[in-house]
């Protein structure tokens, strides 16, 4: 069982891939619609844009109104994170910042940034908090994504999500923080067509089969066909 889940963890993508400040979720109108357009990208290699990032860090820590919207969240966390990679420490981070900034408050939000993409998506969707992610964002590999999940499909709060990443360490994973909860990761509710509900009962039926457990085979190998 340890071997598979080393094996998992190798294969999904526990921290983002994109280059640090590239604004790849606040780009995508998909995602964040019209606002898409505003979105703002922070190189860590420029000093003009290092300066930016400094100053967003700054209004950011200073703008609690601006905590109901997701997407300004995301900017903040993106300016953090190439604050730091720009100066090279969080101590030069918070001098360039300057005001009230503290080192806690980059940390935390430069690791939000530093989340996969598809647990951003997300928050910036509106499916997760960003006070929520800030959570999540201390736990590592497969266990961030368990409990991102968890929040989406069981609509935990915030304060359960800090309590349950409060849990998880070596020897306690996300699932059974969850499973301790009466949460159970991997029921999830799905729409198909007509066509294809009726295949699915049918063949599932003949080979005395769950419906379940034929579509996680077909998404297995699907999945392992294709990559992102």
């Amino acid at each position: 069982m340890a071997n598979e889940d080393a094996d998992r963890d190798r294969r999904l993508p526990a921290d983002r891939e994109e280059p640090v400040g590239e604004p790849v979720v606040r780009a995508d109108p998909a995602v964040t619609g019209e606002r898409a357009q505003e979105a703002v990208g922070f190189d860590p290699d420029d000093p003009e844009s290092v300066a930016e990032a400094a100053e967003t860090v700054r209004a950011f820590s200073e703008n609690t109104v601006g905590a109901a919207d997701n997407v300004y969240m995301l900017r903040g966390a993106a300016a953090c994170a190439a604050l730091v990679r720009g100066v090279g420490s969080y101590k030069e981070a918070v001098e360039r910042a300057g005001g009230d900034v503290s080192v806690s408050f980059v940390r935390k939000w430069a690791r939000v940034h530093d989340l996969p993409q598809a647990i951003r998506r997300h928050v910036a969707r509106g499916d997760i908090a960003p006070t929520a992610a800030k959570h999540i964002a201390r736990v590592s590999g497969v266990d961030r994504f368990d409990l991102a999940w968890a929040v989406v499909d069981a609509d935990l709060t915030v304060r359960q999500v800090r309590r349950i990443a409060s849990e998880i360490d070596g020897e306690t994973t996300a699932a059974a923080a969850l499973a301790a909860r009466g949460i159970e990761l991997g029921r999830i509710e799905l729409s198909l067509p007509l066509d294809v509900y009726r295949e699915l009962r049918r063949r599932a039926s003949i080979e005395n089969r769950e419906p379940g457990d034929l579509v996680a085979e077909a998404l297995e190998s699907h999945f392992a066909d294709t990559s992102y």
